[in-house]
C-alpha cells in the first residue's frame, strides 16, 4: 500500500512557499542593492583635459577627446573602473536597470539630461505576429556564458517567462528570431549565418550584452567580429556585462508593445 504522508507533504510545502513568481512588470522588480545599472555624468565636474575616466576604461567605452563626455553603453562592462578613476565623481552608477534600445547609435549617451531613448515597440503588423507567441533561437556565439545563464534565469518559476508567451526553442526553423550573446568569434560566424538563414521570415534578432553588442573587451581582436550586428540585423540591442535579467525581460516586453513608457 502506498503511503498518502509523501504526498500530504509537498501539497503542505506548497502552501507553504505561496505563489514564487514576481509580479513584474505590474510591480518592479526586487533588485539587489549593489546593482550598477545605467551610468551618469556630471559635464560641469569634467575639468579640460581630464581623461583619467577614459583612461582606466577597459573596453574604450568613454570618450574625453573634445571636452565633453561620451559613454557608448553598448561597449560598456559596468566595472567601476571610471567612477574610481574620477578625481570629483563626475560619473557614477545608477541603479536604473531599463537599457534596452532599438538602434546601436542610441546607446551612446552625450547628453545627461536627455531621456535615454528606450527601446520602441515593433511595427504593428509585426507585433501582430509575435506580440502574444515569440519563440526564440538563443545562439551563444563564444560567450563566458554570464549573459547566458542571466537569460535562463528567465525560465525559472521565479520569472516564469512563458507567462508572457516568450519561449526558447532547440531549432532555429521553429523560432521566429535569435536571441544571441558573445562577441561571434570567427569560428562561430558561419553557423550563426547559417542559424539566421534558417530562421523562416519575418524574423528578429536580439544582442544580449556589450559582447554580442560591440565585441565587449575582445573589440578588434582578429579572432572575432566585434559583436552580431556585423553579420546580421539587430532589431534590439540590450547591453550590460552582462545585463541583469529585468533588463533582459524589460527590452523584450518593450519591444513586443507590452510595457509603455517608464513612470
Amino acid at each position: 500500500m502506498i503511503s498518502e504522508l509523501p504526498i500530504l507533504n509537498v501539497i503542505a510545502a506548497r502552501l507553504r512557499q505561496g505563489h514564487r513568481t514576481m509580479g513584474f512588470p505590474k510591480e518592479p522588480p526586487a533588485l539587489p542593492e549593489r546593482l550598477r545599472g545605467r551610468p551618469t555624468f556630471d559635464p560641469t565636474q569634467c575639468p579640460a583635459g581630464c581623461r583619467q575616466c577614459a583612461e582606466a576604461c577597459p573596453t574604450h567605452a568613454i570618450d574625453a577627446k573634445h571636452g565633453t563626455l561620451e559613454l557608448d553603453l553598448g561597449r560598456c562592462l559596468f566595472c567601476p573602473e571610471c567612477e574610481a578613476a574620477c578625481p570629483r565623481g563626475a560619473i557614477r552608477f545608477t541603479s536604473e536597470y531599463r537599457l534596452a534600445t532599438r538602434r546601436r547609435q542610441d546607446l551612446v549617451l552625450r547628453d545627461p539630461a536627455a531621456a535615454y531613448p528606450l527601446a520602441e515597440a515593433l511595427e504593428i503588423t509585426t507585433r501582430r505576429l509575435f506580440g502574444r507567441s515569440l519563440k526564440l533561437r538563443q545562439v551563444s556565439a563564444g560567450g563566458c556564458n554570464a549573459c547566458e545563464a542571466d537569460t535562463n534565469v528567465l525560465g525559472t518559476v521565479g520569472w516564469d517567462l512563458g507567462r508572457f508567451g516568450i519561449q526558447f526553442v532547440a531549432s532555429p526553423r521553429h523560432a521566429d528570431g535569435l536571441l544571441i550573446t558573445g562577441p561571434v568569434t570567427k569560428n562561430m560566424a558561419l553557423a550563426l549565418q547559417k542559424t539566421y538563414e534558417a530562421v523562416p521570415p519575418p524574423k528578429l534578432v536580439i544582442a544580449v550584452g556589450a559582447c554580442a553588442i560591440s565585441g565587449g573587451p575582445f573589440r578588434e581582436h582578429p579572432e572575432q567580429c566585434d559583436g552580431a550586428g556585423s553579420l546580421v540585423p539587430v532589431d534590439l540591442q540590450i547591453p550590460g556585462c552582462p545585463p541583469h535579467p529585468a533588463t533582459i525581460l524589460d527590452g523584450l516586453l518593450r519591444l513586443l508593445g507590452r510595457l509603455g513608457p517608464p513612470q
